[in-house]
């Protein structure tokens, strides 16, 4: 709680509880006292929403609003994901329509300098308004009661910085052919007059709208009899909060980052890639809302992550607070990433790297690699444009995959030890270079003869210095292709039929020496 900082005997902020009303500064239209902090919280009837104007203003001017100012909370928290803005000087702020039902204002003032002050009215408005911000919700009168006969609202939706979209959580309005009866009209820009996107009634839920521009009017219609339980609708600016990614590699971060991301959003980022490619992602900065005290999961402000392009594929991870999550990689060529917030308790959000990986099949023998990447994940790709150590060891198109078969004294291959274990390393090299743009992926191979057990990791991709730590990228999924090409590579392993048969030589002949000095 914040308590009010106010000279005795000076009225200073409060509760706010009636249909309508009027408030103002200390001693307006006198000039407001120094180092006063006021907070009004202004409540209406649950489902109704609070509408808020300004007839005269004047604070101390900052660029920035540091010294007295005022700030505009769209519900009860003082949190930065709630405020819908912050005010000073003699420009007085836009009328404001919250997004449920309680709004918050707060007046500070400095130790300098003192002005007029402001005056500012407010009212319930049962349904509809001119609605502002980043993101809000919109329900029926009553919700989820049944909704009024005879009502008409509008939501005039605006003040974002490009397209609206508007995704119905519920839906249940009167049916009839043609929606005659009840229902609700979605308008692309501020007015009727606009195109019009869609008009719904019945249980089905409408699908998500995107306008064309920062402006959207939502119509709300019923007449004389037979009501339902109504809608419930989130809005969001698509710019910021609803994206594709279709290039091989990218960043995305939560809206405003790293300041503190609005809240009660759902956010959505689509990474799509070529088919063949997975998706791998990487966290750098992560500062959500905590994990719930009474259940120890992540119920409140929370990341999700996907395998495919809908909510309903398999759950990838769920991460809130400040996790450092480890890198997740898809099954498919494409990986959803959604975003939760809920009314309260804004943080800094987060910061995330995808790069795509590209699907290929590493086996070994005692003397050989064997490397298979199949030609739709690389079809913009010349053969030369993927090579193992040097531009000589270049592969071959066979069938329908890139292929690299060599031997290990050859292609820039060279012996180590790891771990007290010999292997055989080399670097497979990925040239998606543009013109004068270097773009060279480079992926260790690793083979540990012995076990002819095959590896590969990622050691410099896209923004090498943010994906600096070589990730093990073979799992199951790539070893699936092992099994069809058992007999191929089996047919070209006579390197091992070879060394069998020396041991086996060797052996015979040391059995023949024994016996001949024993008979000696």
């Amino acid at each position: 709680s914040h308590p009010s900082l106010c000279p005795p005997g000076i009225k200073c902020g409060g509760v706010l509880s009636a249909p309508s009303g009027n408030f103002s500064s200390p001693n307006f239209p006198g000039l407001y006292p120094y180092e006063t902090e006021c907070m009004w919280l202004i409540v209406v009837a649950e489902g109704s929403s609070v509408l808020l104007s300004f007839s005269h203003f004047e604070l101390e001017y900052h660029a920035a609003c540091a010294y007295d100012y005022l700030q505009v909370y769209n519900g009860a928290a003082r949190d930065q994901g709630n405020l819908l803005g912050t005010f000073c000087g003699r420009s007085p702020p836009p009328p404001f329509s919250s997004a449920w039902h309680v709004m918050a204002v707060v007046f500070r003032s400095d130790r300098h300098v003192a002005k007029h002050g402001f005056a500012a009215a407010y009212r319930k408005d049962a349904c509809g308004g001119q609605l502002t911000g980043l993101s809000g919700e919109i329900t029926s009168p009553r919700y989820p009661e049944s909704y009024p006969n005879d009502a008409e609202c509008r939501w005039s939706i605006g003040g974002a910085s490009g397209p609206l979209t508007l995704v119905f959580a519920d839906f249940q309005v009167e049916g009839g052919q043609g929606c005659g009866f009840d229902y609700v009209a979605l308008f692309d820009g501020p007015t009727a007059a606009a195109p019009r996107l869609g008009r719904y009634c019945g249980s089905t839920r409408p699908p998500r709208t995107v306008s064309s521009a920062p402006h959207l009017l939502v119509l709300f219609k019923s007449d004389f009899n037979i009501g339902g339980r109504g809608f419930k609708a989130h809005f969001y600016s698509a710019g910021e909060c609803q994206e594709v990614f279709t290039a091989v590699r990218g960043n995305l971060s939560s809206p405003r980052y790293p300041n503190f991301y609005p809240n009660n959003l759902k956010c959505q980022w689509s990474i799509q890639l070529p088919p063949g490619y997975r998706v791998k992602v990487f966290f750098l900065d992560m500062e959500l809302e905590g994990r719930s005290s009474l259940t120890g999961g992540c119920d409140y402000d929370h990341l999700a992550a996907f395998d495919g392009g809908a909510e309903n594929g398999s759950l990838l991870g769920r991460w809130c607070g400040r996790e450092n999550p480890a890198p997740v990689t898809s099954r498919s060529n494409q990986l959803l990433l959604v975003l939760h917030t809920d009314r309260n308790t804004a943080k800094r959000g987060f910061s995330i790297a995808y790069v795509g990986v590209v699907p290929m099949n590493v086996s070994c023998t005692r003397t050989d690699f064997h490397i298979q990447i199949p030609v739709p994940s690389l079809a913009q790709l010349e053969r030369n444009r993927i090579y193992l150590g040097t531009p000589s060891c270049a592969a071959q198109v066979v069938g329908g995959n890139f292929k690299i078969h060599t031997r290990f004294d050859t292609c820039g291959t060279e012996s180590q030890k790891r771990n007290n274990t010999s292997i055989i390393i080399s670097t497979l090299y990925i040239d998606f270079s543009v013109g004068d743009q270097e773009d060279v992926h480079q992926y260790e191979v690793q083979c540990e003869p012995k076990r002819k057990e095959a590896s590969v990791s990622l050691i410099a991709g896209p923004d090498p210095s943010r994906l600096s730590q070589a990730e093990n990228l073979v799992d199951a999924q790539q070893r699936e292709g092992e099994a069809t090409d058992a007999r191929e590579i089996k047919g070209q392993d006579t390197s091992d039929i070879v060394f069998i048969s020396i041991c086996i030589l060797a052996g015979l002949l040391m059995v023949i020496a024994v016996v001949g000095l024993v008979l000696l």
